[in-house]
């Protein structure tokens, strides 16, 4: 993916390790309560397998990177305001962590979670 050489050596930086941090990201932010399958196969992949990157797909591009995420929204939550907080937060860290742009990233709500009521 990303490869950086030094005089020390050179650094490369797997789009699994762009997933693992992407997906820590999404899951603290506000609104989002987990990470959803992209399509059944994913989700049965996640079933026999907990995966870190679930819900997350990265596309390298020369510009940098796109990033999808596949999130599930608590109820009741703005969704366009969880999504647009989640898309800057999102960006920004993995920009900070990584030192890598983010040209685009996607936001896909595949489902609602109901809280259980007093």
């Amino acid at each position: 993916m990303a490869d950086e050489h030094t005089r020390l050596g050179s650094i490369a930086l797997a789009p699994r390790a762009v997933a693992t941090i992407a997906s820590e990201i999404a899951l603290q932010s506000y609104g989002v309560v987990g990470m959803a399958p992209k399509n059944f196969a994913d989700g049965l992949a996640n079933l026999l397998a907990k995966d870190p990157r679930h819900g997350v797909e990265i596309h390298v591009h020369d510009e940098g990177l796109a990033i999808e995420l596949y999130v599930v929204i608590e109820y009741g939550s703005p969704i366009a305001a969880v999504a647009e907080n989640l898309t800057k937060a999102v960006r920004f860290q993995v920009e900070r962590i990584l030192g890598v742009q983010v040209t685009s990233i996607h936001i896909h709500v595949q489902a609602l979670h109901m809280s259980p009521g007093p």
